[in-house]
């Protein structure tokens, strides 16, 4: 993965539809939008997506967003090889009412097992020195260490991605989508055991920045898409049994680490100068 256009805010709209309907619907996205940049020259524009959630020991993030709460947020670790040298990416995904604000943090390999742990973050971590990304990887590490949260699932699926000229508006179809238990932090492509999600559905999501295009508009109607939740690692939970996923094997018990002799306050207060230095229009 070259570079990150990600959104950081944005709406989200899912749609689970039949593999007919989605070749249907890339004829028709090849008129607005161009193949993400790293999905092109692969076959059908797509590329593997890996995830590890992490979540507490009584499922936290997973309880809140099976009772649908509006305010919720998930901790993931998101990768797309296992080459040592590819950065991976610390994720909170927040739902704030109707909108998503993604935080999004790229971290070397060699460093995760030991924030993981209970380590805590140090500029060195980064793979690449950013303010912003900095203070992403601070608040991803508060949020882990106030549900002491650990590796739970491994998410994979095949993406193929389309977006516009400026990044506002993205349309992802992922298929063979899969989850399994994981407790550990090796960051692997296999999945041991894994259950199929939402299997026989292809999952369109519509993600865009601002209003909603006409163009797009257009597209729901004329399919007759009928939005539905789509929620990869609820449904995984459900699939794997909670009981299963919540279970913590030894070797992450937080604070196993070693850590830095700094609490969690003088943490808090980086990221809070990091974000007065970046201003209010940055947020």
């Amino acid at each position: 993965m070259s570079t990150d256009r990600a959104q950081r805010q944005r709406r989200e709209i899912k749609y689970l539809i039949r593999e007919d309907e989605a070749l249907a619907i890339r004829s028709y996205l090849s008129s607005y939008l161009e193949p993400d940049e790293n999905a092109l020259g692969k076959p059908d524009h797509s590329y593997s997506v890996h995830t590890l959630y992490l979540d507490s020991n009584q499922l936290a993030t997973y309880r809140a967003a099976n009772d649908g709460d509006r305010n919720r947020f998930k901790l993931r670790i998101r990768y797309y090889d296992e080459d040592p040298q590819s950065p991976v990416f610390f994720e909170i995904k927040r739902r704030i009412n109707d909108g998503i604000v993604k935080q999004r943090a790229r971290v070397k390999r060699e460093a995760v097992h030991s924030l993981l742990a209970g380590e805590s973050p140090m500029p060195e971590h980064l793979y690449k020195w950013s303010d912003r990304q900095w203070a992403d990887l601070l608040d991803f590490w508060h949020l882990v260490e106030r549900l002491q949260a650990a590796p739970r699932a491994h998410n994979a699926y095949l993406r193929e991605a389309y977006v516009n000229a400026d990044a506002t508006v993205r349309v992802t179809i992922d298929r063979a989508v899969r989850i399994g238990t994981e407790f550990g932090g090796e960051l692997g492509t296999e999945i041991m055991d894994a259950v199929e999600v939402f299997a026989g559905a292809v999952i369109l999501e519509l993600k865009f920045t601002e209003r909603m295009p006409t163009w797009l508009i257009e597209m729901v109607r004329g399919f007759e898409l009928k939005s539905s939740g789509a929620a990869k690692y609820v449904r995984g939970v459900e699939m794997l049994g909670e009981q299963r996923v919540a279970r913590r094997r030894s070797g992450f018990e937080w604070g196993n680490a070693v850590t830095s002799t700094a609490t969690s306050a003088p943490w808090l207060d980086a990221s809070a100068a990091v974000r007065r230095s970046l201003g209010p229009h940055r947020q």
